[in-house]
């Protein structure tokens, strides 16, 4: 079963993912790329008011290789 993610908005994820080291790279619409030195790049989807649905959050998580419980003490 997959491990269970919180409901979070897409400006929390991208603050949480900013102390994990990554920045901003750009911007398009509502879409935040964001990129960390060691080359690892994700896109993360900041809708006002709006929970990231837990599916995208899962896929972001995995294509940083981080662990919900990792992303929960960042948050």
């Amino acid at each position: 079963m997959p491990e269970a993610v919180p409901a979070v908005p897409g400006a929390k994820v991208v603050r949480a993912l900013e102390r994990a080291g990554f920045s901003v790279a750009r911007i398009r619409g509502s879409h935040q790329v964001m990129r960390h030195p060691d080359g690892r790049t994700v896109v993360v989807p900041v809708h006002a008011g709006r929970d990231i649905p837990k599916g995208t959050l899962r896929n972001i998580l995995a294509i940083i290789g981080m662990t919900s419980e990792e992303l929960r003490k960042l948050l």
